[in-house]
């Protein structure tokens, strides 16, 4: 199962380095409009939106790739058996209780546990 996640990540990122890569290749649509005010050498202000080279094609195939790896690292990280146990299973066991002293806390003093030291509270 450890193998198969490492793969999944193989695979995202190098289909994010692909669609990095792509689009810094591409031609913007911002450069033609340059030529549309001036030269004429664009057929309309943005330029041809309806035809697709063949790096915008790659570019969706890869995004394509990169979403179906985000998502397969989602299921198996969601259904990973954990065979070691978390991390909390690791910790050592806690230490015993120090009881806090009456002045300390605030709280109320308790009755002494010696029936002969009550002689100073008071009577109900």
């Amino acid at each position: 199962m450890n193998t198969l996640f490492t793969v999944i990540v193989v695979v995202q990122v190098l289909a994010a380095l692909t669609i990095i890569g792509l689009v810094l290749l591409q031609h913007g649509k911002g450069a033609d409009m340059g030529a549309a005010f001036g030269s004429g050498a664009s057929g309309s202000l943005f330029g041809a939106t309806g035809s697709s080279n063949f790096l915008s094609k790659s570019t969706g195939v890869a995004a394509a790739i990169f979403f179906i790896a985000t998502l397969a690292l989602a299921f198996v990280g969601n259904h990973h058996v954990s065979q070691s146990g978390g991390v909390m299973d690791n910790l050592p066991a806690p230490a015993a209780a120090i009881p806090a002293t009456p002045a300390a806390s605030g709280a109320p003093a308790a009755a002494p546990a010696n029936p002969a030291d009550q002689s100073n509270q008071i009577p109900k």
